[in-house]
């Protein structure tokens, strides 16, 4: 090889991307973002839970859903559709708070 083709090759050898730094490695801790996020999905899952639970309770506990037809009975439908109170942050906010039924 003469010492232009010399020069050619070592200009092709020296452009080829470092292996060793190609693909970067990632300083984000993915395990513990996705900790987080499934922790704040069951958090958001147990509030609507504990807010569904609260609102049949008053519904029940103030006597919204009383059967009409039999007097000691509930009726189910209306309990499913009962909204017992103005906004669900009041249930979750009087779940949180009382202890005692």
């Amino acid at each position: 090889m003469d010492s232009k083709e010399e020069g050619i090759m070592k200009m092709y050898r020296e452009s080829e991307p470092d292996e060793t730094r190609l693909f970067e490695r990632s300083s984000v801790n993915h395990a513990a973002w996705t900790l987080l996020a499934l922790t704040l999905a069951l958090c958001g899952w147990l509030m609507v839970a504990l807010v569904n639970a609260e609102n049949q309770r008053y519904a029940l506990a103030s006597g919204m859903c009383q059967d009409q037809v039999f007097k000691g009975g509930i009726d189910k439908v209306c309990l499913a559709k009962a909204r017992s109170r103005e906004h669900w942050w009041q249930h979750l906010g009087h779940a949180m708070t009382t202890f005692k039924p």
